[in-house]
Order: C-alpha cells, then sequence, then structure tokens
C-alpha cells in the first residue's frame, strides 16, 4: 500500500497544491484522484502566476478572451474558474460520497483585498456564484480585516478556506469567526451545515528561523506549532459550544496544513507529511512532495491531541531568542505582500500575453 493510501485511511485528507490546465488536459490529476488517494485540491496567485506565465495551454482562451474585450483581473478569473470548474466535477463523486466533508478545491479573492473586509465579501460572494459548483471553496485571508469578511460569508451560505493562519492564535480567531456565522444562522433558522477549512502554514516557519537558531532546532519550529494548533483544535471540537452547533445539525471546520513542501534541501522531502498526520484534518501538498509520498514515504505516528512536546520544544526556541508571537504577525503580514506580489506579477503576465496574442492573430 502507498503512503499516500495509507495516510488517506487513516483519516486525513490529501489535497493537491497546485492546479494547471495542463494537469486537467493530460489526464495527470484523474490519475492523482485515481492512484494517489488525491481528494482535493488548493490554488493561490502565486500557482496561477506560474501555470500561466509556463504554459502555452492558456494561450487559445486568452486569445478569445481578448477577442471578446476581456482584460486584467476579469479575464483572469474567467480563466481560473474554467479550471477549477473542471477540477471541481473531477472531485464532485467523492464529494458526494462524503456528503460535503472532502472533495474541495479553492479559488481566492484577489490579494489586493486582503485589509478590506466589505470588498473581501463582495468579491467571495460574487465569485462563488460565478463558480456554479457546490464543492468551491472561497479562500479569504485570516488577517484582521478579513475574519469579519469570513463570519459574513459563512453566514451568507458560502464554504470558505481561511488562509494565511500561522498560529493557535490566529487559528483560534478564524474558528471564532466560523462560529458566530454558524451560531448567527442557527439563531435565524437557516441551515447550518456550512463547510470550511483553516488553512496554517507550516514550512515558512522554519525558513524564518534557519539562520538564527542552533542547528540542533532546524527544522522542528513549523511541527511544534502545528501541534500546539492542533490541540487547540482538538480541544475546540470537544467544547460545550462546537457540541451544540453540531446538535443543530453543523460540521466542523477542519484544520489544514498549507506549505508543506520541505524548504530545507538538507532535510526529508516529506518531513511535513509524516510528521504532521491526524486525522479529521487535511494536508495539501506541492505535487512534488506528492510523488515523494508515494514514492518513499513512511507514516509517523498520530499527531498527540494533547500537542506532545509541543511547549518544550517551542520553550527551546523561546531560549534562542524566537518570539513565535510577533514572528506569527510578520509572516502573516509577510504571506499577505508575497501574494500581492504574485498577483501584480500574474496581471502583468495576463496584460503581456493578453498583447502578445492579440498582435499575432
Amino acid at each position: 500500500m502507498k503512503a499516500t493510501e495509507t495516510l488517506h485511511e487513516q483519516g486525513q485528507s490529501l489535497w493537491l497544491d497546485n492546479i494547471t490546465r495542463d494537469l486537467l488536459d493530460s489526464g495527470t490529476l484523474a490519475r492523482y484522484i485515481d492512484q494517489l488517494s488525491v481528494t482535493g485540491l488548493t490554488s493561490n496567485p502565486t500557482i496561477f502566476d506560474h501555470a500561466i506565465k509556463n504554459s502555452s495551454a492558456y494561450d487559445a482562451a486568452i486569445r478569445k478572451k481578448v477577442k471578446e474585450g476581456k482584460s486584467g483581473e476579469d479575464l483572469f478569473f474567467e480563466l481560473a474558474l474554467e479550471d477549477l470548474t473542471r477540477a471541481a466535477d473531477l472531485f464532485r463523486p467523492i464529494w458526494d460520497r462524503t456528503r460535503g466533508v472532502d472533495g474541495w478545491v479553492s479559488l481566492e479573492v484577489s490579494p489586493l483585498l486582503a485589509h478590506d473586509t466589505p470588498s473581501t465579501l463582495t468579491a467571495a460572494k460574487a465569485l462563488h456564484a460565478r463558480a456554479g459548483r457546490p464543492n468551491l471553496l472561497i479562500k479569504i485571508p485570516g488577517t484582521k480585516e478579513g475574519l469579519p469578511a469570513i463570519e459574513e460569508a459563512i453566514f451568507a451560505g458560502i464554504p470558505i478556506n481561511v488562509t494565511l493562519l500561522f498560529s493557535s492564535a490566529q487559528y483560534l480567531a478564524a474558528a471564532e469567526a466560523f462560529m458566530r456565522g454558524i451560531e448567527r444562522r442557527v439563531a435565524a433558522g437557516l441551515q447550518p451545515e456550512v463547510e470550511s477549512v483553516a488553512s496554517v502554514f507550516i514550512s515558512r516557519w522554519d525558513a524564518a528561523v534557519k539562520d538564527r537558531v542552533p542547528a540542533a532546532l532546524r527544522n522542528q519550529l513549523g511541527i511544534a506549532i502545528a501541534k500546539r494548533t492542533y490541540k487547540a483544535y482538538r480541544a475546540l471540537l470537544g467544547s460545550p459550544r462546537w457540541q451544540r452547533v453540531f446538535n443543530a445539525g453543523a460540521r466542523p471546520q477542519r484544520l489544514l496544513w498549507a506549505s508543506t513542501g520541505t524548504k530545507d534541501p538538507g532535510a526529508s522531502d516529506v518531513l511535513y507529511i509524516k510528521s504532521l498526520a491526524a486525522p479529521f484534518t487535511v494536508n495539501t501538498m506541492p505535487e512534488g512532495t506528492l510523488k515523494a509520498l508515494a514514492d518513499h514515504g513512511a507514516i509517523g505516528e498520530m499527531l498527540p491531541a494533547d500537542g506532545g512536546d509541543c511547549e518544550e520544544v517551542l520553550a527551546r526556541f523561546a531560549g534562542a531568542g524566537v518570539d513565535v508571537d510577533a514572528l506569527a504577525s510578520q509572516l502573516q503580514d509577510e504571506g499577505a505582500k508575497s501574494f500581492v506580489n504574485s498577483w501584480q506579477e500574474l496581471m502583468g503576465v495576463i496584460v503581456g500575453k493578453s498583447a502578445a496574442l492579440a498582435k499575432a492573430s
């Protein structure tokens, strides 16, 4: 049995952190579903930037849309929705079989809106309506301004992937926004079954401190943060407040591990996969990491519900001068800025390709 299948059997969903038209056209994504237990996927501006910039697969569609008068963001979202609705249809049998627990794809609102609550909510509603697929999550960053939009989107019945979370405190803030949205639906007599995942980024922690800590602490911070967050997640799932909305028919917001490709070339290429195995969670992994897991991965012990040794490890980092609370805020801010940079580059690619293809036609 491949490690991908083992992990799936142990209760963790494997999602692909990638989407390209080539993956769809070649049948590769369908093969990953059939052979590697992939049950969903995520996208972000960086992924689409690389996909469109490094492939001619989008050229015909761009040429057609330019002739129709489309440009910029509107043209991009049409391309993205074409890819993601095709992917959503591939995952739809899984979504149906699990009654909405699994089988999801994700599309992010414009990163330029990360600090604009009203516009984020408007964009989330519009994109979800345009997609016309029940198994498409709209990604909203868990920034201070994103949290109210998350609550309102959940209240409006829009399934949400909360992105750019880096700590247990940021996760709990996202969970609180989700809960408020669900509780308001219950109070209003609305159906409370609105799905959500909370995406906690892992590898960026270790990349941020690799030159600031002793060699003995390398590649341990992200996993310790994940264990602390998993402890908070499990405690929240067992709380009376959550049990009340579950009894009313709500579904839990699942914890998702993001940024799980290993950035240190000296570490295992499946480090964050084997270390973060946990039931009722999602691990969304880059294509290379998925292939490595299937080829030579081995699954370790399940994450302990009590966080295991996370506090001891985090104490060692504190002793080495790492302020994890301050770093969590820094990483979230840097992550938002990074997505803005990718978005701007993506818009530049769209403009450049549109002009070149229009000229050539």
